[in-house]
């Protein structure tokens, strides 16, 4: 049975909601971050990089969002989440998967780090830091978060999901980034067609599920 080596608040979430999605019986392996919010050792076991998302299944080890996401529409799938070959919408929909974690995912993780460097500098260097840390935030952090919530907020102008008018895998692809940007970059009501695609996938039964399997998910603090 396919197992997913799922690491609290983590993009780990996204493989259980996709799994939901399809009704693919599995297995959770659970692992807690340590207070340092890094994974544990453990995970290494399983891949040497001892990091999430991994799965396990049929004597395959596959990490990385993406591919997991390609395995497991191509083995049980059965032509669901994916739009036909050779349309707009299957070349949107492949742009979207890589772009996740490709280009969304670098600037939060930016704000993240920029925001906890005070926080966990030592006293006497905390107000250097700080004053570092922000300059680094306003001069180009956040610049570029506007400019990736504009683009979100204007390809979903253009359709209920991003890969068109139908829910599929590269919109579980991209939930991590617009929650994310949602907790820590201001994606807020200025932008609705962005806040109104989150309340969708949130509504999703299969969405639900995955949260009650996976665990409190804050990914604010992921």
């Amino acid at each position: 049975m396919l197992t997913v080596h799922h690491l609290n608040n983590s993009r780990s979430q996204r493989v259980l909601w996709l799994l939901e999605e399809l009704g693919v019986p599995y297995e959770i392996k659970r692992y807690q971050r340590q207070p340092d919010m890094m994974a544990p050792k453990e995970l290494r076991a399983v891949h040497p990089l001892g990091k999430s998302p991994v799965i396990t299944d049929n004597g395959a080890v596959i990490a990385e969002s993406g591919a997991i996401i390609e395995y497991v529409i191509d083995s049980y799938g059965e032509g669901r989440l994916i739009p036909p070959p050779k349309t707009p919408e299957r070349l949107r929909y492949t742009y979207w998967l890589h772009y996740a974690e490709g280009s969304a995912m670098s600037p939060l993780l930016l704000k993240l780090l920029f925001t906890m460097m005070p926080q966990r500098a030592p006293l006497l260097l905390r107000p250097l830091v700080k004053a570092v840390a922000a300059g680094a935030l306003t001069g180009f952090v956040d610049p570029q978060l506007r400019q990736h919530m504009a683009f979100w907020e204007s390809e979903l102008g253009k359709g209920d999901y991003f890969a068109g008018p139908t829910f599929t895998a590269a919109d579980i692809q991209m939930s991590f980034p617009l929650e994310a940007a949602a907790s820590r970059a201001g994606l807020d009501q200025a932008y609705p067609n962005a806040t109104a695609w989150l309340a969708r996938i949130h509504a999703r039964p299969a969405y639900q599920r995955a949260l009650d399997k996976g665990g409190p998910y804050e990914i604010g603090k992921a």
